[in-house]
């Protein structure tokens, strides 16, 4: 030992009397008078500790702890002052130090062996020495020494000195670990891993994926434990046993294992069948490898599996070839010939390319696989077979056979029509209707696809000019009792039951009669839809056209006629329209007109009245009486639409003024601004007024105008006002223009006290804002000047006295301008002049 570290008493030394100083007397006193009083040597040991040397704070702890053996404070006190005594000494060149201090843990262990914190410092101030052995059993000896309940604070030390011990002693010491913590289970398996122990770390992870109330401490999932497991066996395939042996005694094959995970993990398929097919690659295994990727291919369920194990199949064989390639490539450079190697070349070749060319059809496989009753995937596996004609047949026998026709995903009747055209490109008809024989006997989803069965199918014979047989397909289809009264829509039925109301096939059979056989025939037909009660406003026109272009006038009315008994509006008003118009083309008589037009507008909705009176107006201008086309043009007005009778009005006035005279037109122009809205309104008064000044009737045109004046706010309508102004400045006088304004300023104030034309004239201004935004100008305010913000309007109006328009720039919220030139001119009067402006 160096000179600088004075030595430590150790048990078997004798008292050594110099280490008692003079200043000591009165706690050796203490201690000597009662060796047990061990609050005498607590005094000592901290009077030492202020003014004692290391040696004497140990001469004096040793005596301490020989005195009072049991004393855990004692020895506690003793170790901490020997282990700070060696804190940053080497091991290895203090060793004799560090073996008196464990010479003195043993001590002190042999009375206080249930003290954890004892066997905590003990066994902490061995794993800092090169005992693995030694500091092993220590381990050991306090795991059995202590209660269960303070063993975790031994494995926190345990587990790290194994880590650091490693090989065998930490594989042991892991496995003692696992058994009581379960949890950590992980952890070790990572160790077995570095370890090289991959027998052992499978049989863990099989105990892991067979219990349920396992749970990872590291967030991991049942499939990643899966993956790991699958890599050892993968990568160490080698090496670890097959069957691989367990610890009661029975053993499981890996391919076993692997293919549990198939059923387990339905999901994953695909990352399972390449890991199985790698392990037997590593096994150098390549012919079952090979096999295992082709179930793999044939099996899986999803196209994302199937890519997967495909493209690590095309890139195994690939390798493998370049492998043969380089071989023989290595044989011809030594001029060795091996007619075996390369025939196994061939193959490997012929196996790729083949491989590579299947690629359509397993992905087809897969879809199928999915969903056999899936339509058009079958008809894609059709597509590729395009040059094999068995292989066609039989997939089309296959997809018949697999495909479930009220589970069909897409046209099942597709696929027996393509069969059928198939017999037919090669020339076999019969065989094709002996398929569509078949095919109109599947009970489908719908009325729908059989309808397109038999449309089909007559539609094969009328490429082949069977023209008779088409037309005997189709009535075989429409066979159905006299009266039939089954509903289309009741899905209880069979499509087979309900085929004989389907307009489809009605529709197809009758146009087929139309262009092949004769007109009795034909109107046959049309008769049995009517029966049925399944004719639609089409089958009406069509049978009327069809008997009109034949020269049956009267028939084809009558059909018209039926087709109106059975549609109501808005249906009936078409077929009004197309039978009025024939009608009036054939110059039917006049009276049985009237009729008909009187029947058509009984009961006519408004929406629909417009078209059917303007009709019956033409009628009687061109072969009635003037009188009787104003009375129902007059009966229109009251009977239209609201948004057309505005328009109704002005043709009322028009044709009155056309045929009576513009006198006439006074009553209907005061009737049309009684019955019109306001905004309608005002526009008719001011054509009211227009036609009277045309009249000279310049008075009646004022009061007009004066009349629409309540309709008009000038702020959102000046354009009223600009022509009422117009009238003035070219009809009126002073008197007038002012009384004009007057009423103008008035209207103003009324308008301000209603709620909604305020809003209206806010909405007005926010568009006239925008307008000269957008650089148009807008539109002018009420007095002529531009509007302003509608807020802002909102505000002044607030704020002006009741009664009164809040004014912006000029008295009307504009500029001041001359608005009568013509009268203000002659006047000499100045303060006239300044009268007028300010009236202005």
């Amino acid at each position: 030992m160096p000179s600088n570290t004075p030595p430590i008493p150790t048990g078997n030394s004798a008292p050594q009397l110099f280490l008692i100083s003079q200043n000591d007397e009165i706690y050796e006193q203490d201690v000597l008078r009662d060796q047990g009083n061990i609050k005498a040597w607590l005094n000592y040991i901290s009077f030492k500790r202020q003014y004692g040397t290391l040696l004497e704070q140990s001469f004096v702890l040793e005596r301490a702890c020989r005195a009072l053996p049991r004393s855990y404070k004692l020895w506690k006190m003793y170790l901490e002052l020997r282990v700070l005594h060696l804190k940053g000494k080497s091991p290895s060149r203090y060793q004799q130090e560090f073996q008196k201090v464990n010479a003195l843990f043993e001590r002190a262990l042999v009375l206080l062996n249930k003290m954890p914190v004892i066997w905590t410092m003990y066994l902490n101030f061995l794993c800092r020495q090169p005992l693995v052995t030694s500091t092993r059993r220590t381990f050991n000896r306090a795991l059995r020494a202590l209660p269960l309940t303070q063993h975790d604070r031994i494995w926190a030390l345990y587990r790290p000195f194994a880590n650091s011990a490693g090989g065998e002693t930490a594989v042991k010491i892991w496995r003692r670990y696992v058994q009581t913590h379960p949890e950590h289970v992980e952890e070790y398996i990572e160790l077995l891993v570095q370890e090289g122990k991959y027998t052992e770390a499978v049989q863990r992870y099989i105990a892991i994926l067979n219990n349920p109330k396992f749970k990872s401490r590291e967030a991991r999932g049942p499939f990643q434990h899966w993956t790991e497991m699958l890599e050892i066996l993968i990568d160490n395939a080698k090496v670890i046993p097959n069957p691989i042996p367990f610890p009661d005694g029975s053993s499981m094959a890996v391919e076993t294992i692997i293919r549990s995970g198939l059923e387990r993990f339905p999901d994953q398929r695909g990352i399972l069948w390449v890991g199985l097919a790698r392990y037997y690659i590593n096994l150098r295994a390549f012919e079952r490898a090979r096999d295992i990727f082709e179930e793999g291919v044939t099996t899986v369920m999803t196209v994302r599996d199937f890519s997967i194990v495909f493209d690590t199949y095309a890139d195994a064989e690939e390798t493998l070839l370049e492998m043969k390639l380089q071989e023989s490539k290595t044989r011809q450079e030594k001029n060795k010939v091996d007619v075996d190697a390369d025939l196994d070349v061939d193959i490997h070749m012929m196996r790729f390319e083949q491989l590579m060319d299947r690629r359509p059809f397993l992905v087809n496989d897969v879809l199928l696989r999915q969903n056999p009753h899936n339509v058009i995937e079958w008809q894609k596996r059709v597509a590729l077979w395009s040059d094999n004609k068995n292989m066609v047949v039989q997939t089309y026998a296959d997809a018949i056979a697999a495909i479930n026709p009220k589970k069909a995903v897409g046209q099942f009747y597709e696929l027996w029509t393509n069969y059928a055209k198939f017999y037919e490109a090669g020339g076999d008809l019969q065989t094709a209707r002996v398929i569509l024989d078949k095919a109109v006997k599947v009970p489908y989803k719908s009325v729908t696809e059989l309808a397109e069965m038999w449309t089909q199918w007559a539609e094969l014979e009328l490429r082949n000019e069977n023209f008779d047989q088409a037309v005997a397909v189709m009535s075989n289809a429409t066979k159905a009792p006299k009266r039939s009264n089954v509903d289309y829509f009741d899905e209880t039925l069979s499509p087979q039951q309900r085929l004989h109301k389907s307009w489809k096939v009605w529709s197809f059979y009758v146009d087929l009669v139309e262009s092949v056989s004769s007109l009795a025939e034909t109107r046959k037909i049309y008769e049995r839809i009517f029966e049925l009660r399944i004719a639609t406003p089409q089958t009406v026109v069509n049978y009327a056209n069809l008997l009109e272009e034949n020269g049956y006038y009267e028939d084809s009315f009558k059909i018209y006629e039926r087709g109106l008994d059975i549609f109501s509006y808005p249906v009936a008003f078409e077929l009004w329209n197309l039978y009025l118009t024939k009608a009036m083309d054939r110059k039917i008589g006049i009276e049985r007109l009237r009729d008909l037009f009187e029947q058509a507008i009984d009961g006519c909705p408004p929406r629909f009245a417009k078209t059917l009176y303007l009709m019956y107006g033409a009628l009687e201008e061109e072969r009635g009486l003037a009188r009787s086309a104003m009375r129902i043009y007059g009966r229109a007005t009251r009977a239209v639409a609201d948004e057309d009778r505005s328009e109704m009005f002005e043709i009322l006035i028009t044709k009155s003024a056309s045929n009576i005279g513009l006198t006439s037109t006074r009553t209907i122009y005061m009737d049309a601004i009684a019955a019109l809205p306001d905004k309608e309104a005002a526009a008719m008064c001011v054509k009211f007024a227009e036609m009277e000044r045309r009249l000279g009737e310049i008075d009646r045109a004022r009061a007009i105008y004066g009349h629409a004046s309540q309709f008009c706010d000038p702020r959102v309508q000046p354009e009223f006002w600009r022509k009422w102004e117009g009238f003035e400045v070219a009809h009126g006088n002073e008197d007038t223009f002012k009384e004009m304004l007057r009423v103008k300023r008035s209207v103003v104030a009324q308008f301000n006290t209603d709620v909604s034309f305020i809003a209206s004239q806010a909405v007005a201004r926010q568009q006239q804002a925008q307008h000269q935004q957008n650089g148009d100008g807008g539109d002018l305010g009420g007095d002529g000047a531009p509007a302003d913000d509608a807020m802002a309007a909102l505000e002044r109006q607030a704020r002006a006295p009741m009664g009164f328009v809040a004014a912006s720039t000029g008295p009307e919220g504009g500029p001041k301008k001359d608005i009568l030139p013509q009268v203000v001119a002659p006047v000499k009067n100045a303060d006239e002049i300044d009268m007028d402006d300010e009236d202005l």
